[in-house]
């Protein structure tokens, strides 16, 4: 196997920075389930085949959420916490596949997004021995 070598600190920011740009996109689809609990039922439905999910639920998600992506956040049990992360977010990418296949309708374009934050995530966990910068643990 071929190494590289290359300042730690330089990698352990720049692991930091995916791992903050990755918090804000989660964190905001987390505060949508309590400042918009109907989107989420919305979002359930159409991706999900989840009818009828009540507000209740949408609340109950987000906290449940809410406390992964804050644990993503501070670097708690990396090797779990990022591979759940990476899972959820690898099936709202795939669950979107009809949306890739028409991008040009509506705001289907801005679904395309979601492909180099799953590479984000990918490159997190697979590196998240060096991702220690402002982090709690392993």
């Amino acid at each position: 196997m071929d190494t590289v070598s290359l300042p730690r600190e330089r990698l352990e920011w720049s692991l930091f920075g995916l791992r903050l740009g990755v918090f804000i996109v989660l964190v905001m689809w987390t505060l949508d389930k309590f400042f918009n609990p109907g989107h989420t039922a919305a979002v359930f439905k159409v991706f999900y085949s989840v009818e009828g999910l009540s507000s209740t639920i949408a609340y109950v998600l987000g906290a449940l959420q809410l406390t992964l992506v804050l644990s993503f956040l501070i670097g708690f049990k990396k090797r779990w916490v990022t591979l759940v992360i990476l899972i959820m977010h690898l099936a709202s990418t795939l669950v979107s596949f009809g949306r890739y296949v028409d991008p040009w309708s509506g705001s289907n374009l801005l679904f395309f997004a979601a492909w180099p934050m799953l590479a984000a995530v990918v490159a997190l966990y697979l590196f998240r021995e060096y991702d220690n910068k402002f982090s709690i643990g392993n």
